[in-house]
């Protein structure tokens, strides 16, 4: 097939749809597909070569983060030329309500158009304001996708519209269940590693809730090691280092993966904002014993098939919740592999080569109703 996959945030500041979109694209290149895909980016970002950039992006606040997106009469050109170039079988668009790349693509559709949703929250200022021009576009989609159950009860609340798929990120799961762990990041059992890993600048990330869990953790364990890795500014590094924390910094993947097989225990003590908690399947198959909040997505992603809860849960918001999950874990070893094993399993249900077929076949499904000429609507249902 021929696929165009817009991605409305900028390839400069990776974030979780951006990665999505970029591996999802390499997974589908690799079963022999041709993909293009559209995006923002700053002028002299390094992009893959099938990526053809939008130009330049503004920040907006959005979903408790800053998202920067591309919209404007410019941006249109630019999607309708590339849609005209592509000639392509499926147009896969992400977040088409966020006002950027993906809406102005959704309403300038040539064929088969599917999309997918990623957001998931309790109260969207933008949703509510966007119903009236975003909801058509909606039910005109050929197929709409939501990453998870969360998600897809976010554009049922706010829109009214349903999803016809519920299909998880896919993750490269090989990457980290064969990651080696690094002896300047691994623990004993008086000396322990928690670690955190992420955006920590973004309050809805709970570095303070992670910070405010160390003094109780180490009444138990005095020599226990906090290590937080990521993306932050030096103020957010100078007020972990102040709290009793290691600052590792910015890693690569390779580096995220290695730091994640070797903490004692990962933490993701996240406040909200995620609908589907990629970290947690990263973290699950690098083979850590992962403590989180009880986001729904979380749950919905850590929770298997059966019911089994597959990472340890604790109350969102709650540091002293978040040091009592952690210092259980520590306390008994056999539990901590335990869960470790269960995270390794639940985390290959998202490898690529599960969900790729999926989203295929969705393709395919989107292109066999555009061919009958009468698109998928969705019917409204009462307030």
């Amino acid at each position: 097939m021929r696929i165009g996959i817009v991605c409305p945030y900028s390839l400069d500041r990776p974030g979780g749809v951006q990665l999505h979109v970029i591996d999802l694209a390499e997974a589908l290149i690799r079963r022999g597909h041709y993909v293009s895909v559209l995006a923002p980016a700053a002028k002299g970002t390094k992009v893959p070569s099938y990526v053809r950039t939008a130009g330049r992006s503004i920040p907006v606040h959005y979903n408790g983060s800053t998202a920067r997106l591309t919209f404007g009469l410019a941006a249109a050109s630019k999607v309708r030329k590339w849609l005209a170039d592509g000639e392509f079988d499926v147009v896969h668009l992400h977040e088409p309500g966020v006002p950027s790349l993906s809406v102005i693509a959704m309403w300038a559709r040539l064929g088969p158009t599917v999309g997918t949703f990623h957001t998931s929250t309790e109260d969207s200022t933008i949703m509510k304001l966007g119903k009236p021009w975003i909801k058509p576009g909606y039910e005109e989609l050929d197929a709409r996708i939501a990453v998870s159950p969360s998600a897809a009860r976010t554009v049922q609340e706010h829109l009214r519209v349903g999803v016809t798929h519920i299909i998880p990120n896919g993750v490269d799961t090989g990457a980290y269940l064969n990651a080696a762990p690094r002896v300047e990041w691994q623990g004993t059992s008086i000396a322990p590693t928690v670690g955190i890993l992420g955006r920590l600048d973004e309050p809805r990330k709970g570095l303070d809730d992670y910070l405010r869990s160390i003094p109780p953790i180490r009444a138990r364990y005095p020599r226990a090691r906090f290590l937080i890795a990521g993306r932050f500014s030096d103020r957010a590094a100078a007020k972990a280092a102040r709290a009793g924390a290691e600052v590792v910094g910015e890693l690569d993947e390779a580096e995220k993966a290695s730091f994640m097989a070797s903490v004692d225990v990962y933490c993701a003590p996240n406040l909200g904002g995620e609908s589907f908690g990629i970290v947690l399947v990263e973290a699950m198959a690098a083979g850590a014993a992962v403590v989180a909040s009880d986001l729904t997505a979380f749950k919905d992603v850590a929770t298997s098939d059966s019911g089994e809860e597959c990472v340890t849960f604790f109350p969102v918001g709650d540091p002293a919740g978040l040091a009592s999950a952690v210092c259980g874990l520590l306390d008994d070893p056999v539990r901590r592999a335990s869960m470790a094993e269960k995270g390794r399993v639940r985390a290959g249900t998202f490898d690529w080569h599960q969900v790729a077929p999926r989203i295929e076949e969705t393709y395919a499904d989107a292109i066999r109703l555009d061919a009958s000429f009468s698109p998928q609507r969705a019917k409204e249902t009462p307030a």
